[in-house]
């Protein structure tokens, strides 16, 4: 790849149920050389949880992008439909919650995660409104709703052991 091209990075989550299964869904577009030729390379990438939320699956899928690029300082233009996570960035939410030690916080897990990769790239975040037929979001959603359509669904750790610690 070409490590001065961008990296178009499309993201969405979803859950069913809120609690409920859950998956992430992830497009990844990026310009590339190829015999001296231009191309477009496409990476498409999900999961799924039995048990999550959607705020879990629209972070993870961010987290899960950024974690796909192979070098540092790469270039990224996010694009997704949760306010949460655009707004967290954007708004320097996720700053002070960082300045408070993400006292009473959830999704901390994630959040610490994020940051870590977040901070290898120069990454500029975008919302758009889900479900407005903008192609790369609706596969998207294809993606993170198949994910959590799948069998033997792992446990998503991180939201279970703090949902254990409520009870």
């Amino acid at each position: 790849m070409d490590k001065k091209s961008p990296i178009y990075l499309y993201t969405d989550g979803a859950a069913s149920g809120n609690p409920g299964p859950g998956g992430y869904g992830v497009v990844m577009k990026c310009e590339i050389l190829v015999d001296g030729q231009k191309r477009l390379a496409v990476k498409e990438m999900s999961g799924g949880f039995r048990l999550t939320t959607n705020n879990r699956m629209e972070l993870l899928a961010v987290i899960v992008g950024l974690e796909a690029i192979k070098w540092e300082h790469a270039e990224v233009e996010v694009w997704s439909d949760s306010s949460y996570v655009v707004k967290a960035i954007n708004e320097g939410w996720l700053e002070s919650w960082k300045r408070k030690g993400f006292k009473g916080k959830k999704n901390m897990d994630l959040w610490i995660r994020f940051d870590e990769v977040f901070r290898r790239h120069t990454v500029r975040f975008h919302w758009l409104k889900g479900h407005a037929g903008h192609p790369e979001n609706e596969r998207c959603d294809t993606l993170a709703v198949e994910a959590y359509h799948g069998e033997n669904l792992p446990e998503d750790t991180g939201y279970t052991e703090k949902e254990e610690q409520l009870f």
